[in-house]
């Protein structure tokens, strides 16, 4: 992942109160969640405890302080979490986030009430004043997330989860907001279906950079067998996975110099993740294929996509910022026997190795090798991913809507056998004709990107709140309150 996005969440907190309640209350949540967040290792941004009254929000004056404050730390907050022990000060909470201008998520957390211990001093009346807070931001246009339940106990462990899944809305809309694609060589002549818009992608915030393949090539060849980076990178494909003793060190080598000459672009350009002309410009004319590369950029969170399949790569990326771990691409394959709700997902071999579960094979394309010539095709890595559950999305540009769509769910890889080479992905998902009816009757691509874990609810939220992408949630039918989900003819 680049620098920009490898640093950690930090997150902006603000407890909200009314000047007529007790004011513990307030002075304990904001210790529990500065506990909690923690335990999650999550930056976090607040004024000290004395800068207001029991450390909270409760006047515009408090509001106008909270809000220069985190003006000036507008570039390293990215998110806020806003919690009401009380019933709290609507118009305070609101001209804060008005005048603050971060347009970052906002998760809004209001408190329990005990049954015994709803006299005076101790009522809170949260559950009433979040409704109070949320009619204000829906006044003032702002999105917010909520959480499991409408009310919670900041120090429980309900709480816990919601914020952990927070944190990773905050890292999707932070990296996919501001995200640099790249584009190396041009789109594979044999698929159509990787048509995407560049102009709908900046009008959301992604850049794509692109660059000819014969200039990788050339940078490629220009690096010498012996050149300390070489060796280098030799030594890490060495340790990368089992290379059989039939394939000779200068496809090895060559294999090293692609890797090299890709990684320096991508450094260079300040790419979050790449899509690759990966057939077959590549075998004919340096005598490798490219999987490998991709493969070690994936396990380094700056995932790489088959046949220059940017919204692929992008799909990938969203789920690396998710998951914090590998995610890849594949294709929508096999069927497996008669069995609904199971599929095969397969590809050459550009898995990262941690997806796979296990050190891969690093070897010859197998069915493009036997029409480039295998000796054209090493570089692909092989294995087959191995239990345990999984989530799949998938980004798309609809020129006919004029907008970016996606798809999300979650499903598991199975221990299935299948004797297929390549990367290969044996997958249960309930529902999966009913999926793939969809995907099919919307226009989307045969590619889907997957990663290891469940990851859909974060997914969703943040495309769904915060970047408006129309999105179905494969889980969930209809989409609860997506009304942009609408539009898809499921």
């Amino acid at each position: 992942m680049s620098k920009r996005n490898l640093r950690p969440i930090k997150l902006g907190l603000v407890v909200g109160s009314r000047e007529f309640f007790n004011g513990a209350p307030a002075l304990q949540t904001r210790a529990e969640l500065l506990e909690q967040l923690g335990r999650l290792n999550v930056a976090t941004s607040i004024l000290p405890v004395e800068a207001t009254k029991n450390g909270a929000v409760q006047s515009r004056e408090d509001a106008r302080r909270y809000a220069a404050f985190f003006r000036e730390e507008r570039e390293a907050i990215d998110g806020l979490v806003i919690c009401l022990p009380n019933f709290g000060d609507e118009i305070a909470i609101s001209e804060l986030v008005n005048e603050a201008r971060l347009d970052v998520p906002i998760l809004l957390q209001a408190s329990n009430d005990e049954i015994d211990k709803v006299d005076v001093k101790s009522r809170r009346d949260a559950f009433c004043g979040k409704f109070s807070v949320a009619n204000n931001f829906y006044q003032y246009g702002v999105p917010f997330t909520d959480t499991t339940s409408h009310t919670c106990d900041a120090g429980g462990d309900e709480f816990a989860a919601d914020l952990d899944r927070f944190v990773r809305v905050c890292r999707v809309v932070r990296g996919l907001r501001r995200a640099r694609i790249g584009a190396i060589g041009a789109r594979t002549g044999a698929f159509q279906t990787m048509r995407f818009s560049e102009k709908l992608l900046q009008a959301s915030g992604l850049t794509v950079v692109t660059v000819d393949l014969s200039e990788i090539i050339s940078a490629a060849h220009a690096l010498s067998d012996n050149a300390p980076e070489v060796e280098a990178t030799l030594a890490d494909i060495g340790a990368y996975g089992r290379i059989p003793a039939y394939i000779e060190p200068e496809k090895i080598v060559r294999q090293a110099k692609w890797t090299i000459a890709v990684n320096r672009w991508i450094e260079e350009n300040d790419c979050d993740a790449s899509a690759i002309q990966c057939w077959r410009s590549l075998q004919d004319n340096f005598g490798c294929a490219t999987c490998l590369t991709m493969s070690m950029m994936g396990e380094k969170l700056t995932p790489s996509a088959c046949e220059v399949d940017v919204m692929g790569a992008i799909s990938m990326y969203a789920l690396a910022l998710a998951a914090e771990a590998p995610s890849a691409i594949l294709d929508w394959n096999n069927n497996y026997g008669h069995e609904a709700d199971k599929c095969v997902c397969t590809h050459c071999g550009n898995y990262p190795k941690s997806f796979i579960g296990e050190a891969p094979e690093i070897s010859e394309l197998d069915v493009l090798g036997s029409v480039l010539g295998k000796e054209n095709c090493f570089g692909a890595v092989k294995g087959k991913v191995q239990p345990g559950p999984m989530t799949f999305f998938r980004a798309s540009t609809d020129d006919r809507l004029g907008t970016v769509k996606a798809y999300v769910g979650e499903g598991a890889f199975t221990a299935d056998p299948f004797g297929m080479d390549g990367g290969i992905a044996v997958t249960q998902i309930a529902r999966l004709r009913k999926l793939l009816g969809f995907v099919a009757r919307n226009g989307f691509e045969h590619h889907v990107a997957m990663v290891r874990g469940n990851h859909a609810g974060a997914l969703h939220e943040a495309i769904t709140r915060y970047l408006n992408w129309p999105i179905y949630r494969h889980e969930a039918e209809p989409a609860g309150d997506s009304f942009g989900s609408s539009i898809f003819r499921g």
